[in-house]
């Protein structure tokens, strides 16, 4: 039994070249251009086949089955990441909390005693949309969300009164603070 995920096609768009060669894919878009090793090499296939790419299992065992569904997966991040992109929005909470655009980078403060420098990665890219919100972006979708996570844990959001960093839309769950005489 194969995996769903894996069994159907990447959709390649127009304006996106996809190449494959015995261990790497190649995908190149509007946005750039990424590459990547196949995950599992030896239980899973991955050819092109006009607009569309076609990844097979070549074993029923179930390192090949995960593995199926896993590289249909990246390669279909990789052919969206090259022709939309990745954004993850981030919002700050809290009194004195604020971000700014520093070139390529931003500076964060947070309540500490200094003010924190956050470097983007290479393919990485800040947007800042006030004092409190800003947004990461880029093509590589891991690199996107590891990111937006590194940035988060600087200043998680606590659970008292909410002050931190989030991700837009993230719930905090609470706590009711010590009761007073």
């Amino acid at each position: 039994m194969a995996s769903r995920v894996g069994k159907q096609p990447v959709a390649i768009p127009s304006g996106v070249d996809v190449k494959v060669d015995s261990a790497t894919v190649t995908v190149k878009g509007p946005k750039g251009e990424l590459s990547r090793a196949i995950p599992g090499r030896g239980s899973v296939s991955v050819k092109v086949e006009g607009d569309q790419v076609l990844v097979t299992a070549e074993g029923e065992d179930r390192i090949s089955r995960s593995m199926h569904g896993l590289t249909r997966t990246l390669i279909n991040n990789m052919v969206v990441g090259v022709t939309e992109g990745y954004t993850k929005n981030l919002q700050i909470v809290g009194t004195g909390y604020r971000v700014l655009a520093k070139g390529k980078d931003i500076e964060l403060q947070l309540g500490f005693s200094h003010p924190v420098l956050f470097k983007a990665p290479e393919g990485i890219e800040f947007k800042v949309e006030g004092a409190l919100k800003f947004s990461v972006s880029g093509i590589n979708k891991e690199l996107v969300g590891e990111t937006a996570a590194k940035i988060r844990r600087i200043r998680p959001p606590e659970p008292y009164k909410g002050k931190g960093i989030r991700y837009e839309g993230e719930r905090i769950r609470s706590k009711v603070g010590k009761a007073g005489k």
